[in-house]
This record gives structure tokens, sequence and C-alpha cells, in this order.
């Protein structure tokens, strides 16, 4: 005689305590249903993290970058995809009760390769316990926005659609502004194109969502290669960072400057490392690190803006 299969006694099993329970009933009374089980949420999924082959990419290409260090950075996936659909990495450090939001933002402009890597390494800083910050802070890092254009071989400033992503934010009057400073300013200079109107790149529509949803009270956006510190919005802004010293370049149409610090209320801090190719010596990056703290403590407080 054949075994019956496991999945077939359990089947006869399941039958056999229904029939029994019905015999067990009084007569003429309606079965009695058995009690739903209780709704458990069901666990969060675990994040997806950059892959081996995704931080050996990033790390032939960004100076400074280790494997190993690439792989703490534990880069998540958020969702968003790039126009050539290259996955935009985020990264929060986050601890309990946190009174600050900051959002930091690495190579908006593929070609500024040090942005990325300096980004990178403040992931290591703010994740370090020995590092104490004056109030807690949840940060959330986006160390590349512009992977198209820092993957591309040479990397380009623009995105993959040629757009400038630091000109394609919707600030007020954009088309006819952006259509003057493409025009007459930069003489339809291609590696500023604004784009077709606002927010029409994936990359900028990302960054404009993280604004609404995640509500920083700060926004630090990492460029090079003028080697000066750049500041929109309410608030002082800081004198210097490490070497850099505040030197503001303007008011462009577009620019997440413009559009988060003098629109949105929100202060943007702009840093503009000395060399595209080159990160500064690690005790200087840590040292802005620590002074961008220090002037968080001094001029945002402890209950944001």
């Amino acid at each position: 005689m054949r075994p019956i299969p496991l999945f077939s006694a359990l089947g006869l099993c399941t039958l056999l305590l229904a029939a029994c329970s019905d015999r067990s009933a009084a007569p003429g009374a309606a079965a009695v249903p058995a009690p739903a089980p209780a709704s458990v949420a069901p666990p969060a999924p675990p994040p997806v993290l950059a892959t081996a082959a995704q931080c050996r990419a990033l790390v032939q290409r960004l100076p400074n970058l280790g494997a190993a260090q690439c792989s703490a950075a534990q880069l998540q996936d958020s969702g968003a995809r790039s126009v050539n659909g290259l996955p935009l990495f985020t990264r929060d450090v986050r601890p309990e009760a946190p009174r600050l939001r900051v959002l930091v933002i690495g190579a908006i402009h593929g070609d500024e390769l040090s942005s990325a890597s300096v980004a990178l390494h403040w992931i290591a800083l703010a994740a370090d316990p020995l590092v104490q910050t004056p109030q807690p802070i949840h940060w959330r890092f986006i160390p590349v926005l512009n992977p198209d254009g820092l993957l591309r071989q040479p990397p380009q400033r623009m995105n993959a659609h040629g757009v400038d992503l630091n000109r394609n934010f919707p600030t007020p009057n954009w088309e006819r502004d952006a259509a003057i400073y493409w025009n007459q300013r930069v003489r339809k200079d291609p590696r500023r194109w604004p784009g077709p109107k606002p927010l029409s790149e994936p990359e900028t529509r990302f960054v404009h969502e993280q604004m609404h949803d995640f509500k920083p009270d700060l926004i630090v956006s990492i460029h090079a290669p003028y080697g000066v510190l750049d500041f929109d919005g309410p608030s002082v802004p800081p004198s210097k960072l490490g070497r850099l010293y505040l030197d503001q370049v303007g008011i462009f149409p577009g620019s997440l400057g413009n559009y988060g610090g003098v629109h949105k209320g929100v202060p943007v801090v702009t840093v503009e490392l000395p060399n595209s190719m080159r990160t500064p010596l690690d005790s200087e990056t840590r040292q802005m690190w620590i002074d961008l703290l220090r002037w968080m403590s001094e001029r945002l407080g402890a209950g944001g803006r």
C-alpha cells in the first residue's frame, strides 16, 4: 500500500476534525464559527542594499573610496531611478527622538566626483557614535544624485537627457528666467541646459519628493571645484567649513539653493570643494563636518527652523 502524501494526510485530519466538531454540536444548533485570528501587521521588508557590483562601480570611479567604505555606508535602494534606470541610493542615520532633519546631496553634477566621495565619508561620521552631535539629528544622504552622468565615460555634468539638474528645480517664473539664463547668460552652453520644463527629470523630482516627505530643516549640497562656501535661505550662514570660506556666488533660475533656500525657506549650504577629481585630506573632511555641526547647533537650534 502506497503511503499517503503529507499534504493529503493533513487534509484528511482536517476533515475528520471538522466532522467530529459537527457531531458534538447540539442538534439543530448553528455551527459557531472559529474566531478570526488577530490581524498582525507584516514586518517591514529589509532594505535593499547596494550590491557588491554596484559598490565596485562606485569605487572604480570615485576618488579616495575603498570597497570596505562603500559597503559600510549601507546604501539603500530608494526605489527611485535615474533616466537610465540606475537606482538612486540613500542612507538614513536616525537616532531616537531626533530634533533636526538634514538632507545631504552629492553629485548633482556627474563630473564632480569628489562631492560623492565626501558625502560617503560623511555617512561614516554621522554613524560614528564617537562623533557627538549637539542635538539628535536625522540625517538622510543621497551621495550620488546623478549616477548616469557620474558613471559615464568620461563623466559629464548633465544627466542622461543632457539636463543640468541644478537648473531644473521649479523656481518662480522658471520658464521666463531659465530661457534668459540659457540663451543670454550662458549662450546655450550645453553643460547648463535647464531642461524643457521644471522637474522634467526623475532625479530632480526625487529631490523634490524628499523635500516634501522628509521635510528637512537644512539641505547640504556638495559640489566642486570652486573651493568656497555658498548659502541661501534664512538664518546666518556659516562663515567657514574647514578651509572653505563663505563667498556667495549668486542665484540662478532653477538651482536647488534658489528653490529651497530663497523660495521654500529651507536653509541650503552649498559646499564647493576645491577639486572635482580629488577629495580633501581625511582630516579636512572631518573638520568640515565638525564645523557644520557647530554651526547647526548655534544657528538652527534644538527645534529646527
